[in-house]
């Protein structure tokens, strides 16, 4: 017996050449319907929304144990086609006509349109044990007939503005000493200076480190970028890290201080951090330490935020490293409807506003206490 109804699909129309939609953005496409004979339809409808949802299980003994937790950020439904009449109007035909219930053979196309909320929304995500998405989905209703459904998901990336978080552009410095024992005898200092604390994709990341060798061996900088994600559900957090990258400096001899600059280039495909989604984090740390044999190594970490990278011919592109730490001498030594980053973005609708304007990144904190979290990349 042939099927009635051949196919059903959502698609959505790019924006920009990174397919990526943000604050504010449309979301115009299209269902497309393929049916082989008259078929009558009770309903034909398509839902927008974004959710972040959590879920792994952990072994107790003899006991599995199932940790899950959902945020629901917005959801909207329109009907093309509908049964039941309510307080929502069915969408219309170009022609302003009623889409009829008894559908002919062939293809058709039903348009529609929708808004990502100006509100403060969390990028799009995949991880190990949870995942951030926004998407479309189509639904095909029939009397004494199983729903068919058809679904695509949209990439989003939240909008971040440099000039108007000063925590992103705030500098950071920290110091780290350390007496060798054993093998070695004197001691390791460094005095450790990053510009800012924000980074877009691709930018140079500047590190100006005073290093102090009063040790009997030779020392090495090294660098590493590291990612974390975290997952949180009843009271549980459940934590992944990877390394993105490593960098090793120049030796520096027995009894030398030195001035020592390094660039770390932000890969261009790193994911941004995510700090405004209560169930997942996203974050971002560089490691600065000094490799010192037969001794631990003095460390230091400095947390660092990753934003997407600034896209378009009307935008400047990622600024490079500046010369903040010159006074130090080495011895070695887009959418195109959408303004510009660091314009304001267009107001939102009266429908949107009680949302308000997004919290800085220092909103919310980036490393929420948990007893049950302790690793070596804390």
């Amino acid at each position: 017996m042939s099927t009635t109804v051949k196919s059903l699909k959502v698609t959505y129309n790019q924006v920009n050449e990174r397919e990526t939609f943000t604050q504010g953005d449309l979301v115009s496409g299209q269902v497309m319907l393929e049916v082989v004979k008259d078929c009558q339809i009770e309903s034909l409808s398509v839902k927008f929304k974004g959710k972040a949802e959590v879920i792994w299980t952990e072994r107790h003994g003899q006991t599995t144990v199932v940790y899950s937790s959902k945020d629901k950020y917005f959801s909207e439904k329109l009907h093309f086609i509908k049964k039941d009449k309510d307080d929502q109007t069915p969408l219309t035909s170009q022609n302003g006509e009623t889409y009829s219930n008894i559908v002919a053979p062939g293809c058709h196309t039903y348009p529609f349109t929708f808004q990502f909320p100006f509100q403060n929304l969390p990028s799009s995500f995949k991880g190990s044990v949870g995942k951030i998405v926004y998407l479309l989905e189509a639904k095909l209703s029939r009397s004494m007939r199983i729903a068919k459904k058809d679904s695509t998901k949209i990439n989003f990336v939240s909008r971040t503005d440099l000039s108007g978080d000063p925590q992103l552009l705030a500098p950071q410095q920290e110091c780290k000493d350390k007496k060798m024992k054993f093998f070695n005898s004197g001691s390791v200092a460094m005095d450790v200076h990053l510009e800012k604390t924000g980074f877009f994709q691709g930018e140079g990341l500047k590190v100006v480190a005073n290093i102090k060798n009063n040790s009997t061996r030779e020392i090495k900088p090294k660098y590493t970028v590291y990612k974390k994600h975290s997952f949180f559900a009843s009271g549980k957090r459940r934590v992944d890290t990877k390394d993105i990258l490593k960098e090793v400096g120049e030796p520096i001899p027995p009894s030398t201080n030195e001035i020592v600059t390094r660039v770390i280039t932000i890969p261009q495909d790193v994911e941004p951090s995510i700090p405004n989604c209560s169930i997942i984090t996203v974050e971002h740390r560089l490691k600065v330490y000094l490799d010192v044999k037969y001794a631990s190594d003095p460390l230091i970490k400095f947390p660092i935020v990753i934003l997407l990278a600034v896209q378009g011919p009307a935008v400047a592109p990622p600024p490079a490293a500046s010369d903040f730490g010159s006074e130090f001498q080495s011895e070695k030594s887009g959418n195109p409807e959408l303004p510009a980053w660091g314009v304001a973005p267009p107001q939102p609708s009266a429908a949107t506003q009680a949302f308000g304007p997004p919290p800085a990144y220092g909103a919310h904190e980036m490393y929420p206490p948990v007893m049950d979290c302790g690793n070596k990349y804390e």
